[in-house]
């Protein structure tokens, strides 16, 4: 493995070296998952690469696996733990996107029947009107940043 980039104004690289306590719910060699300080629910769990990375783009594919494979693992255990209904697991991806801390991070968010969260659809306060080209061309062109 190589050595694990850091930056040191980062809360999350903090608390993975240490610095900052947690209430840490599971660790491997690249990931930590503790629960967040600000809960949006009981049970709210981050999961972050013990290395520094800003955002998935930043991130390289076997990390971001493993932070994948952790946030998988994690949410049945935390809907147990807690006794939820069903979980939102998700990323701020960036700050436009209200990424708060700028290192990676994965939410598993508990929800409770009448909870009165809502659903990631509500993320955002109107919806485009796409007609059937625009909504071709956007698939083209992912499809053609994948081939590139």
């Amino acid at each position: 493995m190589s050595a694990e980039p850091t930056d040191e104004d980062c809360i999350f690289c903090r608390i993975v070296a240490g610095e900052i306590p947690s209430r840490t719910v599971h660790e491997t060699d690249a990931v930590l998952a503790f629960l967040d300080a600000n809960p949006l629910a009981p049970g709210h769990t981050l999961v972050v690469p013990k290395a520094h990375h800003e955002t998935l783009a930043d991130t390289p594919e076997d990390v971001a696996s493993d932070v994948l494979t952790a946030l998988y693992e994690l949410t049945p255990t935390v809907e147990r733990a807690v006794d939820a209904d069903a979980s939102n697991v998700a990323f701020n991806n960036g700050s436009a996107a209200g990424q708060e801390v700028p290192h990676l991070h994965g939410h598993i968010v508990p929800r409770f029947e009448g909870d009165g969260g809502n659903p990631i659809h509500a993320l955002v306060g109107s919806r485009p009107d796409l007609s059937d080209e625009e909504l071709d061309d956007i698939a083209e062109g992912i499809s053609a940043e994948l081939e590139a």
